[in-house]
């Protein structure tokens, strides 16, 4: 019997491939639980009135990290279930504020993808760019994976 829910292996993804993921409303109860289980308790993100007696940005903002994280579930959910096995590195930029309520995407592409030396593994390098739902992009970043090859060279 076939299991659904398999992600890609490295040796099925070919530099220039592109996809998106699904789209993620970030609501305020994500917002919460994120700084609860993190220990974020920057003034910026559980005062609701510093933003707009002191703070650049107005409005109930999400944490860059926690924007991220929810694009790496997505992602996670998608594309590595059973064959991610390590996220090597990352570089990212974050470009403009998220906020409540903002539904977010990623649009990913391959930019390498090699063998390693052993057990039928790949690494695999993405460019992923998290864009809200006006078209704004948000947070651009580039990772470096292991990834599981498909089994038995099938």
């Amino acid at each position: 019997m076939k299991t659904v829910g398999i992600g890609f292996y490295w040796n099925d993804l070919n530099v220039g491939d592109k996809f998106k993921t699904l789209n993620r409303t970030i609501t305020e109860s994500d917002i919460v639980n994120f700084i609860g289980v993190t220990g974020m308790v920057e003034t910026l993100f559980t005062d609701l009135s510093f933003s707009s007696e002191y703070g650049a940005i107005v409005g109930r903002v999400v944490p860059a990290a926690c924007v991220y994280t929810i694009i790496e579930g997505l992602l996670c959910q998608a594309t590595m279930q059973t064959t991610g096995l390590a996220l090597l590195e990352i570089e990212k930029k974050i470009l403009k504020p998220v906020f409540a309520g903002d539904t977010v995407h990623a649009e990913v592409e391959v930019t390498a993808v090699r063998p390693t030396s052993k057990r039928n593994r790949g690494i695999v390098t993405t460019q992923n760019n998290i864009i809200t739902q006006s078209g704004t992009l948000v947070i651009t970043y580039r990772a470096v994976r292991m990834m599981a090859g498909r089994p038995n060279g099938h």
